[in-house]
């Protein structure tokens, strides 16, 4: 396991420099997938939380003190992810932002609730993360439950009388995602004609496409991640079908495109509305644009959960996890997403989901913006 890294305001000091150096910080951390097939959404959550740090610090810190980072890499990997964890939690770090895979976010938060660190998801939507009663958990992001309702509704409002398959990778997140999906077409009256599942970090899918093809399937809502989701539209490609591939979340990193090149065109996905579109993080797009950074996909939600929390623990005038969840939770905050309040699960209490389209030169653009 890649160890964890500590980063100050260069984010290149070494841990032998730190000791002295940055002996009054109070040390934060995020977790995620920096190394792996999903290190893009990792990048995603460094490159949030780097930003933050540098701003908040510049600000004048929180408490007094100046912010320095630690970076935990789970690899997406439950197990990986809970010795990441427990090593954040034995440094008696009293925040973290991740992880991003729900199947590490979850093992995760268990340590974090046992070792006293609030954990703050960026982007981890099955709502087991916020189900089971923890006191130190909060998302930024929607749920499963909510997401499948909209790709559920599209898909009945578009593709009445056609065949629709329905994939997944086994995984917490992507099972979860294809289980919410069926659950509310089948609600609306509308049966999908086939079901089938695969393993994450698969890459041959001519046998499923195979069955695509016998099946007449128009659309095919992939429950799984983008590595997987891009070897599977270029392999319908390659046997001739037209079949549009929907997804989630998870498709919301133009690596996507980079595995499917042009053959993107009209894939659609499901996220939040943009929030780089949203005037409250004008300012900070365009400081992350002059560092050559795309704020895309959970960037800018792991910059809201920096944002929260500082202000929470400006508010409760302590870092005491504990009582900084209180704070966050009885109040309602000013970030780059707009104002988010929770509710007493850990959830936020208003989130739009909205379907994406690619197009054939790797950008994506809602389809049908929320109201």
């Amino acid at each position: 396991m890649k160890p964890l890294k500590l980063i100050g305001l260069a984010f290149g000091a070494s841990l032998a420099l730190s000791t002295t150096a940055l002996a009054q910080d109070i040390t934060v951390a995020v977790a995620g997938p920096m190394t792996g097939s999903e290190s893009a959404f990792g990048r995603q959550l460094q490159n949030g939380a780097e930003q933050a740090v540098v701003d908040l610090n510049a600000a004048g810190g929180v408490l007094g003190k100046k912010l320095a980072l630690q970076v935990g890499d789970d690899g997406c990997d439950p197990k990986q992810a809970r010795s990441v964890a427990e090593k954040i939690a034995g440094s008696k770090i009293p925040f973290v932002a991740g992880h991003f895979c729900s199947s590490s976010s979850i093992p995760a938060s268990e340590a974090y609730a046992e070792g006293n660190v609030l954990q703050i998801t960026p982007g981890s939507t099955n709502p087991l993360f916020t189900e089971r009663k923890l006191w130190n958990v909060l998302r930024v992001c929607g749920r499963d439950d909510q997401q499948g309702l909209v790709a559920a509704d599209y898909i009945v409002k578009n593709y009445k009388g056609k065949n629709v398959a329905i994939l997944n990778d086994k995984t917490t997140y992507g099972k979860g995602l294809a289980d919410e999906t069926k659950k509310a077409l089948n609600k609306a009256g509308f049966t999908e004609a086939m079901f089938e599942s695969y393993n994450k970090g698969d890459k041959d899918f001519n046998s499923i496409v195979s069955r695509l093809k016998r099946e007449n399937i128009d659309l095919v809502f992939v429950g799984g991640y983008h590595q997987e989701a891009g070897l599977i539209l270029r392999q319908m490609r390659d046997q001739g079908l037209k079949t549009v591939l929907m997804a989630g979340d998870a498709m919301n990193d133009r690596e996507f495109a980079s595995i499917t090149g042009p053959l993107a065109e009209g894939t659609l996905f499901t996220f939040g509305p943009d929030p780089r579109n949203k005037p409250t993080a004008k300012a900070i797009v365009e400081k992350f644009k002059a560092k050559n950074i795309d704020p895309e996909g959970y960037t800018l939600y792991t910059y809201a959960a920096f944002q929260i929390w500082s202000e929470a623990a400006k508010k409760a005038g302590t870092t005491d996890p504990k009582k900084v969840m209180a704070a966050i939770k009885a109040g309602e905050w000013d970030t780059v997403l707009g104002k988010l309040s929770f509710d007493a699960k850990g959830d936020i209490k208003l989130i739009d989901y909205v379907v994406y389209k690619w197009d054939a030169k790797g950008n994506y653009a809602e389809i049908n913006p929320a109201k």
